[in-house]
């Protein structure tokens, strides 16, 4: 399993908004967690609801280092932010055995049997199959599931969907998890049970929440948050132009390519994910130090970087959108994903990325408003209906 300092609280810092709680908790007048019987007790005939959302996150630099077998080797560094686009699940449990899932961004309906044995893969919905037999679900309810950005968006949201479904039923079953341990278990089932190709950073940074400096290791994730100041954070906001470029793309076939690229021991591919490395730390400096124009240099060299793990990161669309961005007020930027297509995103000059949005939109790059996201994971209950 793996484990970083704070796994159980003591040294990382989890901010809980008002109103919320983390998964398994939630505040009752006699001072102890309530199991599945009370809350039912309680909540006598309306219908009850348990709802998560988590967040999707932009990858600033270091994003590559995180996929195995590099990490595992030579460690992996990534600087990553969560945005308030989410991912949202909502359970609301039924009285007989059946399995009901709604799934708005496949535009699909799967009804199941609860009866604790395996439900087997074959590509449909496996996401959700691998959560409930991980949790070994014998009862049945409802699911509802839809996600504010498509799959192959760049903004990690199939570990996010899943980071969401595994907050919701450890909240509905009572099974408290620490941050460490929700964002591995959603990695594990995603990459190594369902055997999909990608890194680390994206279930980690969902749980987790916020700005934060990531450190992979074969058995040790440690992610440390940034404290950063309002007006660092208003300023790097004041200077982001965020877009998505209208294609999604298979991350896998890219992923797949730079894995071989660095188990060949690739000169080029070796270098670039040292240099990718590199600057996720000079970059997180920069950033504490609040020194956004700089940091736009440094996204500049991470893209170029980048590029050079495989042929797949870029094409001719992505190359002109961002040479279109540069020759027009961008310092720098890059692909938030694997590459291919997918969200981009730049650091633009404060008085110029108007008319980047203006010339990128010409180019069919749809710009999106956004803001960061500092809580990662929330779930809470609510009770639909008349009280008694």
């Amino acid at each position: 399993m793996e484990s970083a300092p704070g796994q159980n609280g003591d040294d990382v810092d989890t901010i809980v908004p008002a109103g919320t709680w983390s998964a398994g908790t939630r505040p009752n007048q006699g001072g102890y967690k309530s199991s599945f019987n009370d809350w039912e007790a309680m909540m006598g005939e309306r219908k009850q609801l348990i709802r998560s959302k988590a967040p999707l996150r932009i990858s600033f630099a270091g994003g590559g280092t995180d996929v195995p077998p590099y990490c595992d080797e030579q460690g992996g560094a990534v600087l990553n932010s969560t945005i308030d686009r989410f991912a949202y699940c909502t359970i609301s449990p039924r009285k007989d055995s059946e399995i009901a899932i709604r799934s708005l961004d496949y535009d699909v309906i799967e009804k199941w049997r609860a009866s604790g044995d395996m439900l087997a893969y074959d590509g449909n919905l496996d996401l959700i199959k691998a959560v409930l037999n991980h949790f070994e679900v014998d009862r049945g309810f409802d699911m509802f599931l839809h996600c504010d950005a498509p799959p192959g968006s760049g903004l990690g949201s199939s570990s996010t969907v899943i980071v969401s479904i595994i907050g919701a039923m450890a909240e509905w079953l009572n099974q408290p998890m620490s941050p460490y341990d929700m964002a591995h278990l959603a990695y594990v089932l995603e990459r190594r049970e369902l055997g999909l190709a990608g890194g680390k950073q994206d279930q980690y940074a969902s749980v987790f929440g916020g700005f934060n400096f990531m450190e992979f290791r074969a058995h040790d994730t440690i992610v440390t948050p940034l404290r950063l100041k309002p007006d660092i954070l208003n300023e790097l906001h004041y200077h982001l132009l965020l877009g998505n470029t209208g294609k999604t793309r298979d991350s896998s076939n890219i992923i797949q390519s730079q894995t071989q690229g660095y188990l060949r021991r690739n000169e080029q591919v070796v270098e670039a994910l040292e240099r990718t490395k590199q600057l996720a730390r000079e970059m997180k400096d920069a950033l504490l130090r609040g020194e956004i124009h700089l940091i736009g240099e440094l996204l500049n060299e991470a893209w170029e970087s980048k590029k050079r793990f495989t042929s797949q990161i870029s094409n001719d669309r992505i190359d002109l959108i961002y040479n279109t961005a540069l020759s027009n007020g961008a310092i720098g930027g890059k692909i938030s994903g694997a590459g291919g297509g997918g969200f981009m995103f730049f650091i633009c000059e404060y008085d110029r990325k108007h008319i980047v949005a203006n010339e990128l939109t010409k180019l069919g790059v749809d710009i999106v408003a956004y803001n960061f996201d500092k809580y990662g994971l929330q779930t809470w209950r609510y009770a639909d209906g008349p009280s008694h």
